[in-house]
């Protein structure tokens, strides 16, 4: 809501964009809603003041909010505003413009290019396989939920997309291994079936796992880290055995260890070395490359954002 007292929106704007950048951009990136809790009035009151906004708590609108940077910063999207700003200024700055739109092609395909993308994945995907021994030390099994498939009327409805399946399998093996109980975790942005409850069914119905607990409503990585430990550590649950992607296993490990967890990662889905479809080249861009590299461009941007939101 916009407080007209404090002038026009377009000058308001224009004298607190610094900020707006400041108290609500970096935190919403990534940690939103628990990076900006402990701040949230500071930052209100700033907003208030400097840019007349009467802001409340919604965490909701800001979710949405961090998804749609994310769009914005991160392929495919990145490399075409960068190729459209360039073509709008052939006209002006004929140089520059030509720089721009070259440059935004260039990031295109270095992004789905198997070399390029191997070396963004090679500072994410550093956690090692799970040994048996480690698994044995721990006390529960998390398994991360990473989104879910909305139109599945073979599946009644909603079912796990391939990324949270990927984890559900995985977790589902260890489970068995290990006989340690399990706690699914992930919410729903809107008024849709949480995650967490997706993975249940799944992890029940087609592999055979009892799940003992389901985290229903996180948001985020560090909302999975601190919802679940409001469950687990109670329970006498602190050593973990953490199921998720490789490439998300370093932020995810990071939030899971920040909530008081010891963390035992399990890494899944590797994505370094050669592409896993059929291509004639392999080092050709391919869209199985263009998957990682957007993976890998989302992470380092998570990470980024986490230093900025602490």
């Amino acid at each position: 809501h916009f407080d007209h007292r404090a002038g026009s929106p377009a000058r308001v704007l224009r004298g607190c964009g610094s900020n707006l950048v400041l108290t609500m951009i970096f935190p919403l990136m990534t940690g939103v809603p628990t990076a900006w809790n402990g701040r949230w009035d500071d930052s209100r009151a700033l907003l208030q003041r400097q840019c007349g906004f009467r802001v409340r708590r919604p965490v909701f609108a800001m979710f949405i909010v961090k998804k749609l940077l994310s769009i914005l910063l991160l392929p495919p999207v990145l490399p075409l505003v960068v190729v459209g700003v360039g073509l709008l200024l052939l006209g002006r700055r004929p140089r520059t413009g030509k720089l721009l739109a070259w440059s935004g092609l260039a990031l295109a395909l270095l992004l789905a290019t198997p070399g390029p993308v191997d070396w963004l994945l090679r500072g994410l995907e550093t956690a090692p396989v799970l040994q048996p021994e480690a698994l044995r030390r721990a006390d529960a099994i998390v398994i991360l939920g990473g989104g879910a498939r909305k139109n599945a009327p073979e599946f009644g409805g909603q079912t796990v997309n391939r990324i949270t399946l990927e984890r559900v399998r995985y977790g589902a093996r260890l489970a068995r291994q290990s006989g340690l109980p399990v706690l699914v975790s992930g919410g729903a942005p809107a008024k849709s079936e949480p995650e967490a409850a997706l993975m249940k069914k799944t992890l029940e119905e087609d592999f055979g796992v009892a799940v003992r607990w389901a985290e229903e409503r996180s948001l985020d990585t560090r909302d999975n880290a601190r919802l679940s430990a409001a469950i687990l550590l109670p329970a006498g649950a602190r050593r973990i055995v953490l199921v998720t992607h490789a490439a998300h296993m370093r932020r995810a490990a990071d939030a899971f260890a920040g909530a008081g967890f010891e963390v035992i990662p399990a890494p899944t889905a590797f994505q370094q070395g050669p592409p896993g479809g059929d291509e004639v080249i392999p080092s050709a861009p391919s869209m199985n490359s263009a998957y990682a590299g957007a993976y890998a461009a989302h992470e380092w941007l998570g990470l980024l954002a986490s230093r900025f939101s602490r």
